[in-house]
């Protein structure tokens, strides 16, 4: 399959406050984000022309930038105008927003307090993470050689550039093996998210999930937990351990990139993609194709 490298495409990026064509987004190699890892970032995605939750994407990246000790020199309310700028001049109608912040390159080294913060937002077509008939019967998965950090350790709270290294890793590992993504455990050998997707069990028609201490609360992550208590289902935070998969009838991940996606084999458990996972597959998929309005709304 042929690539289309993400440097040389047509249309235009907002780049620190203005719209300018996309091969001309170009930042210097000694940039501070680069060497390290003082970048934060969001995933957002557009259904029908309107970006899905774009505030609440937003707000995060001001978080994440501000636990990086750094801030956005853009409100909030000026960063979403932006990304619907970007979604309107490439004239995109489903596809994937990609808002990022770093350090720039006035000063080189750990310290560099004194370094500009840019901001820059793409978008580009993009209709879905896993393939259509991955969705259908479940995606395999296995397990991830690296562990998510404790939050003593590493600033989790952020969608920070430099967390993700070892979910790339991940993800090629699991690849190469035949299989789609692979579970992260967190230092304590409890179930955490998959490489960019949070996770949920169901468990004798309830919903389980692992408690966000270690990594982010995903957006989709609360949105799916919405949905499940407008249809009446019990959800369960909790610290959840490997050896329950055992005992778990269905398991989906959910995230802005895979949506809600049915889990077919972790490991050496497998999985039947049922009724519960199915409605709420459903249901989302409704949900962001009418602007993220309940039916109560």
């Amino acid at each position: 399959m042929s690539l289309i490298p993400f440097d040389d495409r047509d249309g235009t990026i907002w780049f620190d406050g203005h719209l300018v064509p996309w091969r001309d987004a170009k930042l210097h190699v000694l940039s501070h984000g680069l060497h390290y890892a003082s970048c934060v970032f969001e995933g957002e995605r557009v259904y029908a022309g309107t970006i899905f939750k774009v505030s609440e994407h937003s707000e995060r990246l001001a978080a994440s930038a501000r636990i990086l000790d750094f801030e956005i020199p853009w409100s909030v309310a000026e960063v979403d105008k932006a990304c619907n700028e970007v979604v309107v001049a490439n004239n995109i109608s489903d596809g994937y927003v990609r808002p990022i912040a770093w350090r720039g390159s006035e000063m080189m080294g750990v310290s560099a307090q004194s370094s500009k913060i840019h901001l820059a937002i793409a978008a580009w077509p993009w209709p879905s993470y896993f393939s259509p008939e991955a969705r259908l019967k479940g995606i395999r998965m296995c397990w991830a050689k690296y562990a998510r950090p404790s939050p003593h350790t590493a600033p989790t709270g952020s969608k920070a550039a430099g967390l993700y290294m070892i979910c790339t890793i991940s993800k090629h590992a699991a690849e190469r093996a035949g299989y789609a993504d692979a579970l992260m455990l967190d230092w304590r050998g409890q179930i955490a998210e998959a490489t960019g997707a949070n996770i949920f069990l169901v468990r004798n028609g309830e919903l389980h999930t692992p408690t966000p201490d270690c990594f982010l609360n995903g957006i989709t992550r609360r949105t799916v937990i919405a949905l499940a208590e407008e249809h009446q289902i019990k959800v369960v935070e909790r610290a959840i351990m490997p050896s329950e998969l055992s005992t778990t009838q269905e398991v989906f991940i959910c995230g802005t990139a895979a949506e809600v996606t049915p889990v077919a084999e972790i490991g050496e458990y497998q999985f039947k993609v049922g009724p519960v996972t199915r409605m709420l597959m459903e249901n989302y998929d409704k949900l962001v194709r009418r602007g993220g309005k309940s039916k109560a709304a």
